[in-house]
């Protein structure tokens, strides 16, 4: 049996969540561009949610940008497909199956274009959202009288054109627009990009103003892992349970966050938000930027040679083994927690702090920490030193866990072996690539093969940091100790020690 809206009243299962027959027929009140997963496990499941508690009331036209795919699964199941939340939250296993109605339909950029200006002269569209990768955001030369436009950019503005000339100027018909786009200041970059745009292309004077005052364009932040379709075996498992098929069903975590910075405005028009708490719209969200970038990413980032030097493939791995376990929590709440250069207060830090542990425990997620390593010196300079430097402004002395994580680091990157402009290393006989745009560098300092001039060379070097870290009381020391002990014992000899000492937290 196929998901679809006829077979809704077949499904008896009392495995799944369906929708309520009244939510397939409500208004359109959303733009979204782009299918991806991300966005029907986040603001699509937001939205169906809202819909079930006949808060928000209005369903989603989603525009297919590329010419990648069809809509084929789309249509034959009347835009429904299933949500799987597999996770852990709050120390308690979470398994639920929701079959999402919040898209009415599904429209191709490429062959339907006037469909989607038609739509723009809505009386009911409200909200735009889109997630269109972070290459999406950028100004490239465009006609906003394509069939269609190339850039996103470009097609939000025929949209907002046409609207605003459907409209005659009206201020009250401006929309709010919220990117997910996983780059910083999402909103503002796309509103500088479209008024850029604006300014070439439309000659009418009122639109402008009308552009900057009545349409609001809100920075955000989306943090849920959303993998997909599971592989073929457990997809065929999960529908036997369900008992239908269904093309389009989606993997999730069960952590959900969508932090959108709006005023009261935002907050009516984006009137889903209180369906859960995983929603927030406030003034400010950069705390959620910070909790996300140190806590999560920064954990990551230093523990991801740790844990991949100790044999360990995945995460879920890592939080079953004792010792990396209790390195990886001793780490994010002893030594990042208290010092995020943020003004956050210690128990919003070690509640966050938990439920990222809650993630990494997801035995449903196959998380690996080679990936991870990928821009590894990158990634540990945007990441960890503004927390290490505040750890020395609160604490004057060495952080031992980020130290290990250094060193961790330093023998990750000594390459064995380069050929075509590529660095492999080597754990148990067995290679690996070090995917670092520093690698070279790396090298370089090891051929002059003492831990101590390597620790001492990478440190210092203002270029990889901003600033020399070799400056930071015993910082240099420790790094240098832990090292010379991966060198002569490896990683999981060390970590007893590491993990017993205790951090300074106040």
């Amino acid at each position: 049996m196929l998901l679809n809206q006829e077979n809704l009243k077949n499904i008896i299962t009392s495995q799944v969540q369906v929708p309520k027959p009244e939510t397939l027929h409500l208004p359109e009140k959303v733009l979204q561009f782009g299918t991806g997963v991300l966005l029907r496990g986040l603001p699509d499941y937001f939205i169906h949610q809202a819909n079930q508690a006949g808060i928000f009331n209005g369903r989603v036209v989603v525009v297919k940008s590329t010419d990648r795919g069809d809509t084929v699964a789309f249509d034959e199941q009347d835009n429904l497909y299933t949500i799987c939340v597999r996770g852990i939250e709050n120390g308690q296993t979470v398994e639920e199956n929701i079959i999402c109605s919040a898209i009415s339909r599904v429209v191709s950029a490429g062959s339907q274009w006037p469909e989607i200006l038609k739509f723009a002269a809505s009386s009911d569209l409200s909200v735009i959202i889109s997630n269109t990768t972070e290459v999406g955001i950028q100004l490239v030369k465009d006609n906003i009288q394509g069939q269609p436009p190339v850039s996103f950019p470009g097609k939000l503005l025929a949209v907002l054109w046409a609207r605003y000339q459907a409209f005659a100027g009206d201020p009250s018909k401006g929309l709010v627009i919220v990117p997910t786009e996983l780059i910083p200041d999402n909103g503002s970059k796309l509103k500088e990009i479209v008024y850029q745009l604006a300014e070439e292309q439309v000659t009418e004077p009122g639109f402008l103003d009308w552009l900057n005052t009545s349409t609001i364009f809100c920075n955000t932040l989306v943090d849920r892992i959303v993998p997909g379709k599971p592989d073929p075996e457990k997809l065929a498992g999960l529908e036997q349970e369900l008992g239908y098929h269904d093309e389009l069903l989606t993997m999730s975590e069960v952590y959900r966050l969508w932090a959108i910075a709006g005023d009261e405005k935002v907050q009516q028009v984006l009137s889903f938000a209180p369906v859960d708490a995983g929603v927030i719209i406030a003034p400010d969200i950069d705390i959620y930027r910070e909790l996300k970038l140190r806590l999560l990413n920064g954990t990551h980032t230093l523990s991801c040679g740790v844990a991949f030097l100790a044999g360990l493939e995945t995460v879920k791995q890592a939080m079953a083994h004792e010792l990396v376990a209790g390195f990886i929590g001793g780490l994010m709440q002893n030594e990042i927690a208290p010092a995020i250069p943020y003004l956050i207060e210690p128990r919003v830090a070690l509640d966050f702090a938990t439920k990222v542990l809650d993630r990494f425990r997801n035995p449903h997620l196959e998380h690996q920490w080679l990936s991870i390593t990928m821009n590894y010196t990158a990634k540990l300079k945007m990441r960890v030193i503004p927390v290490l430097l505040k750890y020395y402004e609160r604490f004057n002395q060495v952080p031992e866990q980020i130290a290990f994580g250094f060193a961790a680091y330093l023998h990750f990157m000594r390459a064995t072996r380069v050929e075509n402009n590529k660095y492999y290393g080597k754990l148990a006989e067995e290679e690996y690539l070090i995917n670092d745009d520093q690698a070279a560098l790396l090298q370089e300092y090891w051929q002059q093969e003492t831990p101590a001039a390597v620790t001492r060379n990478v440190l210092q070097n203002p270029e990889l940091w901003g600033i020399d870290l070799t400056t930071l009381p015993g910082f240099a020391a420790a790094v240098t100790n832990y090292l010379i002990q991966i060198e002569e014992k490896g990683v999981e000899a060390v970590l007893q020690q590491v993990v017993s000492k205790k951090a300074v937290v106040s």
